[in-house]
C-alpha cells in the first residue's frame, strides 16, 4: 500500500485560470479522508490530479514513489481508482454488468477473478439486481452506484469519490456510508470530495479544508467543525446537530447524534 503525496502542487487551465496554488498534502495509506470546500475552491481539479486525470502545472504527486509525470492516465488508474460526480461521464455500456465487467477485463485476469470482481461489486452496492439493466434507463441516484461498482471491481488502492451523495436520499446515504465503511476496512485508501457536512461527520477521520485554492487546515470532523474561524474562512457551515446544541449552549464539541444525546443527558 502506498502513501499519496501532492509536493507544492499548482494547476493552471489552458488560458491561465489558476485553479490550485502551491498546494502540499500527505494522505497515507489506508487513510478515510473527506476534502470539503466551496466550489471554487479547487478540490476537483485536486484529486484530478491524484489519479492522472490533470497533471500539474507545478509541483509533484507521488504516489508511493511513482511520480504522476511519468506513468500514463491508464496506469495510474490501475492504482488510483475515481467515481466522477456525474455517472453520464463515465457509463458507456449497454447493461450495468457489461459496465462493472470492462474494467477488470482489460487487467487480464484469469475468468475466475474477473468474474468474482464483478459478483463482489455488484453485491457491494447493491446492483446485482439491476445487472442486466441498462444503466441509462436507471434514475440518477443509482446510476452513481453503478460507476461505484465499476470502480471497486477495478481493485484499486485508493479510491476517490467526487460527490457521492449529491441526489441521494437517506436510504443511499446510508448504502454510501455502508460502503465507504467496507472499503476502509478493506485497508484501502478512501478519499471523498463532499458538500454534505453532515456526512462527513458521520464517516471520516480526517478532513482537508480547501478555500481560495489552497489548503487551509487538516484535522479531525471534531476539529475541523468546531473551528468556527477554519469554517468562516471556507465559508462552510458546521453540522445541523452541532449549530443547534451550540445554539442551546451545550458544550462538548458536539457533531453527531450520539454527542447530542450524551450532552443533553449531562447537561
Amino acid at each position: 500500500m502506498r502513501d499519496l503525496r501532492l509536493k507544492d502542487v499548482s494547476f493552471s487551465y489552458p488560458g491561465g485560470f489558476l485553479a490550485v496554488d502551491h498546494i502540499n498534502m500527505e494522505i497515507k495509506a489506508g487513510d478515510n479522508v473527506a476534502i470539503v470546500g466551496q466550489n471554487g475552491a479547487g478540490k476537483t481539479t485536486t484529486v484530478k490530479m491524484m489519479n492522472g486525470l490533470l497533471r500539474p502545472t507545478g509541483g509533484d504527486v507521488l504516489i508511493g514513489d511513482k511520480n504522476t509525470k511519468d506513468y500514463t492516465t491508464a496506469q495510474i488508474s490501475r492504482i488510483v481508482g475515481y467515481v466522477f460526480q456525474n455517472p453520464d461521464d463515465q457509463i458507456f455500456h449497454a447493461t450495468v454488468e457489461s459496465e462493472v465487467r470492462f474494467g477488470p477485463k482489460t487487467l487480464k485476469l484469469s475468468k475466475e477473478e474477473e468474474d468474482k470482481r464483478v459478483e463482489e461489486a455488484l453485491a457491494l452496492t447493491g446492483m446485482d439486481k439491476f445487472k442486466d439493466e441498462n444503466p441509462l434507463n436507471l434514475p440518477l441516484s443509482t446510476r452513481k452506484f453503478v460507476t461505484i461498482a465499476a470502480v471497486v471491481a477495478m481493485g484499486t488502492e485508493i479510491l476517490i469519490f467526487d460527490e457521492p451523495t449529491a441526489g441521494q436520499d437517506m436510504a443511499g446515504n446510508k448504502r454510501l456510508s455502508e460502503i465507504l465503511k467496507l472499503l476502509h476496512a478493506q485497508g484501502k485508501t478512501v478519499i471523498t470530495i463532499s458538500h454534505d457536512m453532515e456526512f462527513v461527520a458521520a464517516n471520516f477521520e480526517k478532513v482537508i479544508v480547501m478555500a481560495k485554492k489552497k489548503i487551509v487546515r487538516t484535522g479531525t470532523p471534531r476539529e475541523i467543525f468546531w473551528d468556527l474561524e477554519t469554517l468562516e474562512k471556507a465559508m462552510l457551515k458546521q453540522p445541523y446537530v452541532s449549530r443547534v446544541l451550540g445554539a442551546l449552549h451545550i458544550d462538548g464539541d458536539i457533531i453527531s447524534i450520539e454527542d447530542a444525546v450524551e450532552g443533553i443527558l449531562n447537561r
